[in-house]
């Protein structure tokens, strides 16, 4: 039987990607942003399935099926019922909008034939059944229920399901404009965060603040049932019309308008995101039960943007009813490229799915492309790089010494992750002990805001030793508390700072991953699935008996994660970061030639 090769895509809307299954294994996946340089790029993933098929080393011809994670003339349904329902408000946008569907995105057949060069058969699946293809087909389990959370795909912004052997069965749904994403995008952009990228800031805003606006928002803006089922207030927003996420209603209630970008963050956004971190973790509780009700399973997948949500997710596993909790760790819109795929594989195809206990069938994530030794001296040498050849394990010494001397290393190593997470393939490391580490990266490498924190890598043999951690974390997906302990009490000075003063006081004897509420968003490791990442934390662990290390994105604010040696260079170049590895070469940031940067970059990052 010749070889079947299935291309999944998601595209148009925001984070475009491509995955390719061959014989049902997954062979590459990635977004597009990471070969553009544009973050959250929607357009045709035109390099991420360039690169898929370069992996696979055959030609778009030799595909088998082509599927698309959405279907286009459903979601067109949704937006013209919508402005029928409200018109004349809307107008402008449906104007802007409505030429723009009626050129392209109902008539993607055309557009992706004449992408691709590639004449067959293109499937299409709804939004929310391609997330919970990616939450459950590559999971570890044989039977799971399935939670599926996001902004909103045709109509479905919730979906709660059940995986059997080798499908799956949506059985509720929650619709538009009912949305737990909408409802925290409308907080992300009133407390003057960038939608669909700014959520991870409230979330790690939320615990300098008081829930004090909890009760505000179930009495005014969403009527919530036991079942986690509940309607949003359409009075106070705006997204139907697509202008602005909120409206002068929703000021009126919270006193003011929305906080400017980048301006001063004041006691106000703190509560603001501590309160709708709060709702959105009381109703992921109730969905979780109502889903263990509905299947009557004992373990869950979950995928969408809300299932980024890693301190929901930690809450869900300690206090949820399933004994197992997986999420996929592409988890928004980039991951249904992947479900689409799958299911394809093992519905249309009606192929067996093989699951082994306690593994899934992502790779640790890296299906993202990698480069050899002799790629990255070529590089290295184009542009007069000062570099020295370091074998393993000789390396992992090296690297382990400069971390415990505090220095800031950039990490490029094997293929590049699939999801928003770094973990460990392009990461930027740090020590995990240090007390002045956290405000180092975030000032001086990331150019980001100080409050927001870090995650830990830790060794997974060892990871219950420093977290309220019982299982494997491997997508950094789930918060867990610190150790007791390992934390340090508050003086009663400490006790009276008040938001974000809180900052600079350490919580734990590893400081730089501990947030202020001794939460940590946790990455375990092992060599199986990490391999010379997991042989640099041992090298760390042994030169200081420590298993854990600063871990976050290699890049900077407003762009995506580095995908390439020159990617890596060029953000080494413009931080602050003292040592690059590059695979198996090591550079020291004083031996390079003088960086000419740009203004433009200059201007947009405010480098000293």
């Amino acid at each position: 039987m010749p070889d079947q090769y299935i291309l999944g895509l998601s595209a148009f809307y925001h984070d475009s990607a491509a995955a390719l299954l061959k014989n049902g294994a997954i062979v590459a996946a990635a977004s597009e942003e990471r070969f553009s340089r544009k973050k959250a790029d929607e357009r045709f993933p035109t390099h991420a399935v360039a690169f898929c098929l370069k992996q696979a080393g055959i030609s778009a011809r030799q595909l088998t099926h082509v599927g698309f994670y959405d279907k286009p003339l459903l979601k067109f349904e949704r937006i013209l019922e919508t402005f029928l329902g409200i018109v004349p408000r809307g107008f402008r946008q449906f104007r802007l909008a409505g030429p723009l569907w009626i050129k392209d995105k109902l008539y993607i057949d055309n557009h992706l034939r004449e992408a691709l060069g590639y004449e067959g058969k293109i499937l299409y699946c709804e939004h929310h059944e391609s997330h919970a293809a990616s939450a459950f087909l590559p999971s570890p389990f044989q039977d799971a229920a399935i939670l599926t959370m996001d902004g909103v795909g045709e109509w479905a912004t919730t979906s709660i399901g059940a995986g059997r052997g080798n499908d799956l069965e949506i059985l509720d749904e929650l619709h538009w404009p009912d949305s737990l994403g909408l409802l925290y995008s409308a907080f992300t952009y009133y407390t003057g965060f960038k939608v669909n990228s700014g959520e991870y800031k409230v979330m790690g805003l939320a615990p300098y603040g008081e829930p004090k606006y909890v009760d505000l928002i179930y009495k005014e803006l969403m009527d919530l049932k036991e079942d986690g089922s509940f309607r949003l207030n359409q009075e106070y927003f705006d997204y139907l019309a697509g202008l602005t996420m909120t409206n002068e209603r929703f000021d009126a209630l919270f006193g003011g308008p929305p906080r400017r970008p980048e301006s001063k963050l004041t006691q106000k956004e703190m509560d603001l995101a501590r309160s709708v971190q709060a709702v959105c973790e009381e109703v992921m509780l109730r969905m979780a039960r109502n889903a263990h009700r509905i299947t009557g399973l004992d373990r869950l997948c979950m995928a969408g943007g809300v299932a980024l949500n890693c301190v929901g997710n930690g809450r869900l596993l300690r206090e949820g009813p399933f004994k197992e909790i997986w999420i996929q760790p592409a988890a928004g819109d980039a991951g249904g490229a992947l479900g689409v795929a799958q299911l394809i594989h093992h519905r249309h195809l009606n192929q067996p799915r093989t699951v082994v206990p306690g593994r899934d069938s992502m790779q640790g994530s890296y299906l993202g492309p990698e480069f050899t030794p002799d790629e990255i001296e070529q590089y290295l040498t184009s542009v007069n790089a000062v570099y020295t050849r370091v074998p393993d394990p000789q390396l992992f010494e090296t690297v382990a010494a400069q971390m415990a001397d505090e220095k800031i290393i950039g990490w490029f190593n094997g293929r590049m992750e699939f999801g928003p997470r770094s973990l460990g393939a392009r990461s930027i490391l740090g020590d995990a002990r240090s007390p002045k580490m956290q405000a180092q990266m975030n000032l001086k490498i990331k150019f980001r805001e100080g409050f927001r924190p870090f995650a830990p890598s830790v060794l997974r043999e060892r990871s219950e030793e420093f977290f309220e951690l019982d299982g494997d974390s491997p997508y950094m997906l789930l918060v867990a508390p610190v150790q007791v302990s390992r934390r340090i009490p508050l003086t009663a000075a400490q006790h009276e700072l008040w938001g974000i003063d809180k900052l600079n006081v350490p919580r734990s004897d590893i400081p730089a991953v501990t947030h202020i509420d001794y939460s940590a968003r946790v990455q375990t490791v092992t060599p199986e699935v990490n391999g010379r990442y997991y042989d640099l934390i041992k090298a760390f662990e042994q030169k200081t008996g420590c298993p854990v290390i600063v871990n976050t994105s290699f890049n900077v604010r407003g762009e995506p994660i580095v995908c390439t040696p020159e990617d890596a260079y060029r953000c080494f170049m413009r931080t602050h970061i003292d040592v690059l590895v590059l695979g198996p070469f090591v550079l020291e940031k004083a031996r390079q030639p003088e960086w000419k940067e740009t203004q433009k970059w200059q201007d947009e990052f405010q480098l000293d």
